[in-house]
């Protein structure tokens, strides 16, 4: 590749025109326009650093796997999985690709997890004093970064029904899997804190109030992210 073909192919990854928002009410579009401009602007930074993540996260959830059932494993990384939804979702906008149901999944996977896990981290801060400062804090900024990144994405999708469906449906079957019904084996959630809920004999013990706390905050997110969706959708149309 020439250098100059070479610096044309960044040129056009790099100047993405960024797409002017519709008029909408702060409560889908709660980020401010010079905000949302930076963010899609700096969007194949935004990929790389969510690659990065999940990259890392399922790292972090190397002993939980050991732990799972093989079968169930692509439902137990559900913050790797959210990042792994918003890269792929900026990254396809990016090429020219734009996917709506990529792009719905990773609203509601930023949304949902990007916010569960600073809810799950506050209401056990106690016992999650095993982790050190450092890691505590990495958590719950990072999550909350990912409740900030999915409020971008309205700028690229208008939130087609059948892609919500989608979402609302894999993040449905997460929750019904992760507090409910698990299938196969034991409740799948991330792992609590031993003393919220031990492991006994390499098994999780899904105890009351933890287990109750985390569905809560759970399905909570998982209907707070469907109606945010639908209401952008149809503001959209209003627009």
């Amino acid at each position: 590749m020439s250098s100059e073909t070479g610096r044309g192919l960044l040129s056009r990854l790099f100047s993405k025109p960024v797409p002017e928002p519709d008029d909408l009410p702060w409560y889908v579009a709660p980020l401010p326009k010079w905000l949302e401009d930076f963010g899609l602007r700096i969007a194949w930074l935004i990929v790389l650093i969510n690659l990065a993540g999940t990259a890392f996260g399922f790292y972090y959830y190397l002993f939980q796997f050991s732990l799972e059932p093989v079968v169930m494993w692509p439902l137990v990384p559900d913050s790797p999985v959210a990042t792994l939804f918003i890269a792929l979702a900026l990254g396809a906008w990016l090429l020219g690709r734009q996917n709506d149901y990529l792009s719905a999944l990773a609203f509601f996977g930023c949304l949902k997890l990007g916010a569960w896990t600073p809810f799950v981290l506050g209401m056990f801060m106690t016992e999650f004093g095993y982790l050190h400062w450092a890691m505590y804090n990495f958590l719950f900024w990072s999550h909350l970064a990912m409740v900030v990144e999915g409020f971008l994405l309205h700028r690229i999708t208008n939130f087609p029904v059948k892609a919500v469906a989608v979402a609302a449906g894999w993040y449905l079957l997460n929750d019904l899997v992760d507090y409910f019904i698990p299938l196969v084996g034991n409740a799948h959630h991330t792992l609590l804190p031993p003393a919220v809920e031990p492991i006994v004999n390499g098994v999780v013990q899904h105890a009351s109030p933890g287990h109750e706390i985390a569905a809560a905050g759970a399905v909570t997110l998982t209907v707070l992210a469907t109606f945010l969706a639908l209401a952008t959708r149809v503001k959209k149309l209003e627009a």
